[in-house]
């Protein structure tokens, strides 16, 4: 019996340092994957089966994620209009209502989780004050050079799915 233990010991620790080993490598693939300057291709937002596409059929933006856990994020329609009297300070309701609408950025930092597949954000800044200071969870997917972003909970209710194409 003790000649066993001494055989399967070293067997089942070694086995769980690979497990181990592996799981972590496999985290470390995700947040190797998730690295660098993201492109945005789409915003689409779905409310209980209503699609709305929240920063028009073609937003523009970029998600920016470093190596030490550094996360940049900015969204924005393409046509908000211009401020008519050339200073962000004077501009009409209207003219701020489409800038608040029309413009989503966020900075803070970011962590991977391998086993489902998501990143959490700590924000640290972001346009729409009511995330300042939160940690949110997004599901995150790569198929070759696109990554899939989803908001389980938008600002504007629904689910919203971002997809992005790597920078080049």
């Amino acid at each position: 019996m003790n000649a066993i233990y001494k055989v399967m010991l070293p067997t089942l620790i070694s086995s769980a340092m690979l497990v181990s080993a592996a799981s972590n490598a496999a985290a470390e693939m995700l947040k190797q994957k998730i690295v660098g300057t993201w492109a945005v291709v789409s915003v689409v937002n779905d409310n209980n089966g209503n699609k709305t596409e929240t920063f028009g059929p073609h937003p523009i933006g970029y998600f920016i994620f470093d190596r030490t856990g550094h996360v940049a994020l900015q969204i924005m329609r393409p046509d908000i209009p211009k401020v008519a009297s050339n200073n962000k300070n004077t501009g009409t309701d209207a003219e701020n209502k489409a800038v608040v609408q029309g413009i989503i950025a966020n900075f803070g930092t970011y962590k991977v989780d391998e086993k489902d597949h998501s990143a959490s954000v700590h924000y640290i800044g972001s346009s729409y004050p009511n995330w300042v200071g939160t940690d949110q969870k997004r599901s995150i997917a790569f198929t070759g050079d696109q990554m899939t972003w989803i908001d389980p909970a938008t600002p504007t209710g629904g689910t919203s799915v971002v997809t992005l194409k790597r920078a080049k």
